[in-house]
């Protein structure tokens, strides 16, 4: 039997309700891969994960496979990685962490991704500043020279099944617990990761809707990790709105470089949520490290925090992100208040007093969206107020930029039915 029977007949087993083996689900990734499948049998497995999950030995095989089925990055030592999974719009991290860690002598090559259930993934918003796609041996140079690199995972063949699955999920801009977890574990395996701390927001409007969801995910995460002698932590957390106020590539990276910059504008929500990410992640690494230095962050720093938080204060991270920028060959010579927005804008004013009740993440992702990201990287939102906030009457409240007239109009007439803001 050929590998595509194979796969074909292993898509039907999993479709009434079978479990699949190793041999089944390597025949299904090899197919996406070499792009012999097609979308609309991609998009039949696809949809057999979301109604059937996927048993534990199946997470297994199915990141197994995804990762056997492309390219592989191998470092020497420890490798540390950080993942979000995603669905929170306007809360860039990456940026900041990776540069912490790079900065502190640690391995991070970071495999980001492009928009998927966001308007803009870290991929998209790295690309304002420097190029993103690379190839293999390209990725090595870079981290020999910087210890890091945040470039697009699908910019040459690793775990190439996960980004053909990518592509048939985004129009529905949604994506099981299952797939996440498989599809975030093949990225960080191919890349060589070995100490990987992965962030897992809960809320309203985001992917997971309630702690106990969330912690399912974190502990699926932990084992799945362990099958492939993976350190890792997870990091769960309530969230209501974005730790930013930028949503759309150059307003989420300026906010990023803010903090890099220490700028008195930068979010300070954005750059606790970073700094506890970082230090988690250090923390991770280090406990592998040698005595010696463990026992010299303790003395001067106290614990991995406030390594991170003098990494960040001393502006370390801003030098190290520049060197990054320049290895991926942009200009390193940036500064968060010249990166060009979209000219077209429009600010939304309070029509009554009040209070910020809710923000509401996933009609920000459509509204900005229709905006024009994330291929338009100057357009966007900017919002002026968060939850908790006071307003008065004429207020502005946030600011839609496009870079196009025909956007901003058209993102204008969206909040009738995608509100962005609700008052209380």
């Amino acid at each position: 039997m050929d590998e595509k029977q194979v796969a074909l007949n292993a898509i039907r087993k999993k479709l009434v309700g079978k479990n699949l083996t190793y041999k089944d689900v390597y025949a299904i990734m090899d197919q996406i891969a070499q792009k012999k499948l097609g979308d609309i049998l991609t998009t039949y497995f696809t949809a057999s994960g979301y109604s059937k999950g996927f048993t534990s030995d199946e997470l297994y095989y199915l990141t197994k496979a995804m990762v056997e089925t492309g390219e592989k990055l191998e470092f020497d030592g420890i490798v540390a990685d950080k993942h979000s999974i995603g669905g929170v719009p306007g809360t860039r991290t990456t940026p900041i962490v990776v540069s912490i860690v790079a900065a502190a002598g640690f391995k991070i090559p970071k495999s980001s991704s492009r928009a998927i259930t966001t308007p803009d993934g870290t991929a998209d918003d790295m690309e304002v500043l420097a190029k993103v796609e690379f190839k293999k041996e390209q990725i090595y140079k870079i981290v020999e020279k910087t210890n890091g690199c945040i470039v697009w995972g699908g910019s040459f063949n690793i775990a190439p099944a996960d980004d053909i699955i990518i592509q048939v999920e985004k129009p529905l801009m949604f994506e099981s617990f299952d797939k996440v977890l498989v599809s975030i574990m093949a990225k960080k395996i191919a890349f060589g990761s070995n100490h990987v701390v992965i962030d897992i927001p809960w809320g309203r409007n985001v992917k997971v809707h309630n702690f106990e969801d969330a912690k399912e995910l974190a502990n699926k995460f932990v084992t799945l990790a362990n099958k492939f002698h993976i350190k890792l932590k997870p990091l769960i957390h309530l969230t209501e709105e974005p730790a930013g106020r930028g949503i759309g590539p150059v307003l989420e990276i300026r906010e990023a470089v803010r903090v890099l910059q220490q700028k008195p504008n930068r979010p300070t929500d954005l750059e606790v949520r970073a700094i506890n990410l970082a230090g988690n992640l250090l923390d991770l690494c280090l406990k592998d490290s040698p005595k010696k230095l463990q026992d010299e962050i303790r003395k001067n720093y106290g614990n991995s925090f406030g390594w991170a938080t003098h990494i960040l204060k001393s502006e370390m991270a801003f030098k190290k992100f520049r060197e990054i920028i320049k290895a991926q060959d942009g200009n390193p010579d940036i500064d968060s208040e010249k990166l060009p927005l979209g000219k077209d804008t429009l600010d939304e004013k309070a029509t009554k007093e009040g209070i910020i009740k809710s923000i509401n993440s996933k009609n920000i992702t459509v509204v900005a969206k229709i905006l024009g990201a994330p291929k338009q990287k100057g357009s966007g939102i900017y919002l002026h107020k968060k939850i908790g906030d006071k307003v008065n009457k004429g207020d502005v409240i946030y600011t839609l930029f496009s870079e196009n007239v025909y956007n901003l109009k058209e993102g204008k007439e969206s909040l009738t039915n995608f509100p962005i803001i609700e008052f209380k």
